[in-house]
């Protein structure tokens, strides 16, 4: 390769020209083939099945667009800031600021081109939250946050009890509400339209969409493992209720949640499956023995990593599934295994490091399987059971009971501390010495240090509990005041919680608390009605070009519109390797620089008509028009590139999509005008055009 390319740059005249030509076509042909990969490969199967199976075509990768979300689809979310306890003057900006930190957080999962925007309505700061690709609101709501504030509380000795004539009050509406529900099954149950009794009796917040229409008790697909949603509504309490009925059918009887009566309508089950890569997910249930060795912190089995190894190879030469807990508790060196035996229990993709991950997922149920190397030693794994993890496609019907916190509101164990997420300097994973569990050590800056001294140290004896998400994480006691300015939350966290934990940290705490008032499932119906469109648009461009292009410039022109296809079709494919994500506003930008892109071809051949007037042979003329162009394409592209750098460093997600495309679309607009273009007028030969000055649009 390197000496084909040495004698590409020593050849000089049209033995260099062709060999540039031979390499653009295959750089032309390898673009070609990103971009239209799925149609080449269906063209293939059609030559295979034609052939009678004896002629295929090498298949190629096919490398989908990236898409936006006005034009994929995915999740919006709309959060309403707490500026209560924000001086007015600051409020603004401190909503930007949650701005900034929900977009680095949604960046940590790789989110294409979120859509973050704030703006104030009716007295109220607003967060718009865009997710493209996502469908899975729970998921979306998982990935931000609901209220994602860290903070700290101490023990509320201000709560009060319910008065008698109260407790008579919550008992009475609470019969009336099971006397409405019971009215309410009745007409389901009569073969009544289900989604119009939703709309008509159920009292869920969330039965309201972002649209203002009522969702007819639509609650989308869930599972056993979905969050609570942001009307406060237990979708895993609604699941094993949903798990008792058949599919088409209705609950026969009423169910009591947390919240109220639930009347339950199961449409559809299925497999729930990853997002991103659509295969089913399933949880393993396992078992391990730990064999630890010295070179592992906090291990103090005094094994070598040779002794260690030979110890658990012997083991597994014993091990069965009958004896496997017994030698656990007889060998591990895990703390707790005594107790535990060793159990995991039920667990997922992401719960355990790496290493044991790979090894666990691809053994068969029931074998035992290692030693596994990990950071924590090395382990035999019984893998005994594993299931796919199933949702429902569910409706309901809640009528709300009354409960003591609807009469004396939200009277909490716990109350607010000054000290918050605000004043966190640092957060990293570590593992408790005594069990060997992660946990999340956290550092405040001089402030928050501050803070966490006096509250300790008025809690000596008490316990200080640590919220995140409005959840509590860890609730220890103080034994003396903590005056260093550092603190740990541990909690029944896996190696993946932890992580995501301390990276949500990282990546800033909330200037302000946040509440999720609206979410809401996007299609992409209309964004494929814009991409038809804008498509459209693009032809009529680029017809529009050729045909000026043609009839100005003349045969020039004709050789400009092949090398306009040419960059189409490489930046389309630039478009997809990058990979950019093509919102309606990045499709505005690449159109438009269907028009710029031939901006230099316009200039190259002004200057080389005026060459020609002054009587340069064609070849001369063609170098001379190129090299008194330059100065002008150089200068007027970079003045556009310098526009679009400003816009993409300093201005919304939408107007960056914009500049991005434009830029992209600049840059190899002026590889083609250089490179393409002038490659294509100097295969012409001098003699055949010298005498045709007409094709040039040059008459003398």
């Amino acid at each position: 390769m390197a000496n084909f390319t040495q004698k590409l740059f020593q050849a000089s005249g049209r033995a260099k020209t062709w060999r540039v030509f031979v390499l653009l076509i295959l750089l032309t042909i390898a673009a070609g083939l990103v971009v239209g990969g799925s149609g080449y490969n269906r063209l293939s199967d059609k030559i295979f099945a034609k052939t009678s199976e004896s002629v295929r075509l090498p298949k190629v990768k096919e490398v989908p667009f990236r898409l936006g979300l006005d034009l994929l689809g995915g999740t919006q979310l709309t959060y309403r800031a707490d500026v209560s306890a924000v001086p007015t003057a600051d409020r603004a900006s401190a909503v930007e600021g949650v701005r900034d930190v929900i977009e680095r957080r949604v960046n940590v999962f790789g989110v294409a081109e979120p859509n973050i925007q704030t703006n104030y309505s009716s007295g109220n700061y607003y967060v718009l939250v865009e997710l493209a690709g996502i469908k899975d609101v729970s998921q979306a709501i998982k990935m931000i946050g609901e209220t994602p504030l860290l903070e700290f509380k101490e023990k509320n000795t201000d709560k009060r009890e319910l008065t008698a004539e109260e407790k008579a009050k919550m008992i009475l509406n609470n019969k009336e509400a099971e006397k409405k529900a019971t009215e309410v099954l009745g007409k389901v149950l009569a073969n009544g339209d289900f989604a119009a009794l939703a709309n008509q009796f159920s009292q869920d917040a969330g039965n309201l969409g972002g649209d203002g229409n009522k969702k007819g008790g639509d609650l989308g697909w869930i599972s056993e493992k979905d969050q609570p949603t942001a009307s406060g509504l237990d979708l895993a309490e609604i699941f094993k209720i949903a798990q008792k009925v058949p599919v088409n059918q209705t609950s026969k009887d009423l169910a009591k949640t947390s919240n109220g009566y639930e009347i339950v309508k199961v449409e559809d089950r299925r497999t729930k499956t990853d997002s991103f890569t659509n295969e089913p997910q399933v949880e393993i249930k396992a078992s391990h023995l730990l064999i630890c060795f010295k070179d592992i912190k906090n291990c103090d089995s005094g094994l070598t990593r040779e002794l260690a190894l030979e110890k658990i190879n012997k083991l597994k030469a014993e091990a069965t599934p009958k004896n496997f807990t017994d030698l656990v508790k007889r060998n591990s060196t895990e703390p707790g295994a005594r107790e535990k035996g060793g159990d995991l229990g039920w667990f997922g993709r992401g719960a355990m490091v790496e290493p044991f991950e790979k090894a666990v997922f691809a053994a068969a149920k029931g074998s035992i399987v290692g030693p596994v190397e990990t950071e924590f030693g090395y382990h035999l794994i019984f893998k005994q059971d594993e299931r796919k993890i199933e949702e429902a496609k569910v409706r309901h019907i809640l009528i709300k009971t009354m409960s003591e916190t609807d009469i004396v509101g939200n009277q909490q164990d716990w109350k607010n501390t000054e000290l918050t997420g605000k004043y966190l300097k640092n957060a990293q994973v570590n593992f408790n010495p005594n069990d060997g569990s992660p946990e999340v050590s956290l550092e405040f800056d001089d402030q928050g240090s501050k803070l966490f001294g006096e509250i300790t140290g008025r809690n000596v004896g008490q316990q200080v509990a640590i919220f995140l998400d409005g959840y509590p994480i860890s609730s220890p006691t103080v034994n003396e005041a903590i005056t260093g300015g550092k603190a740990v939350i541990s909690g029944k966290f896996d190696i993946t919680e932890a992580k995501l934990l301390a990276q949500r940290l990282n990546a800033g705490a909330l200037p302000v608390p946040i509440n999720l008032v609206n979410q809401q499932t996007i299609g992409a119906s209309l964004g494929q009605q814009s991409v038809d469109n804008s498509f459209k648009a693009g032809l009529i461009a680029f017809a529009l070009v050729a045909l000026f292009m043609v009839l100005f410039y003349r045969f020039p022109g004709l050789l400009s519109v092949f090398a306009l296809a040419v960059y189409g079709v490489i930046l389309l494919a630039i478009f997809k390797l990058w990979p950019v994500t093509m919102t309606l506003s990045g499709l505005a930008g690449f159109i438009m620089s269907i028009g710029m892109a031939v901006d230099a071809n316009i200039l190259i051949f002004a200057r080389l008509r005026e060459e020609v007037h002054a009587g340069r042979p064609l070849g001369s003329a063609i170098e001379e028009g190129f090299k008194r162009a330059w100065p002008s394409i150089r200068d007027s592209n970079i003045s556009t590139l310098i526009t679009c750098f400003i816009l993409i460093q300093f201005s919304t997600s939408v107007v960056k999509g914009f500049a991005v495309t434009l830029s992209l679309g600049v840059l190899v607009s002026m590889f083609t005008a250089i490179f393409v273009t002038r490659t294509f007028l100097k295969l012409i030969p001098e003699g055949w055009l010298e005498n045709k000055n007409w094709l040039i649009g040059v008459h003398k």
